[in-house]
């Protein structure tokens, strides 16, 4: 793929929606990418997360294995990022990612990202803000929920 391929696929990325294509452009460039046949793991559960990954192309199946059954949480096509909380802070995958097709997808390490948040620090303004309306939502969410486990 092109820069601009990659970038015009960067910037369907809610998480980087608001940003420039000098910060796109920035972005894609210190990127690389990892091309996977279906079958093939992105990363295993449990593992340390130090990237998140953009699928450009193809399906990535996240998956999990609880009391000794596996378990599908879903399927992810072009657009999505798997492993946005890693591009924050260091923790865990919470499932293993398995390429459902042949894929390519975008690695962004944290190391870049943080390097994009130091160099302009208005993306962390606005990360902020998007962080503070998604863990809204979500407690609006349990909230609603509250009943049934009553």
């Amino acid at each position: 793929m092109s820069l601009e391929s990659d970038i015009a696929v960067l910037r369907d990325v809610p998480l980087f929606a608001d940003l420039t294509d000098d910060q796109l452009r920035l972005l894609a460039f210190g990127a690389d990418h990892r091309r996977l046949r279906q079958g093939e793991v992105v990363f295993r559960e449990a593992s340390r997360a130090d990237a998140g990954y953009v699928v450009a192309s193809g399906e990535v199946m996240l998956q999990n294995s609880r009391g000794g059954r596996e378990r599908t949480i879903g399927r992810f096509g072009p657009g999505t990022l798997i492993g946005e909380l890693a591009l924050i802070t260091e923790t865990r995958r919470p499932a293993d990612a398995v390429a459902a097709t042949d894929c390519d997808l975008i690695h962004v390490t944290r190391a870049l990202f943080h390097r994009m948040l130091e160099e302009y620090p208005e993306i962390a303004l606005s990360l902020h803000e998007k962080i503070a309306d998604q863990l809204g939502r979500l407690t609006a969410e349990i909230l609603s929920l509250e009943e049934r486990f009553q």
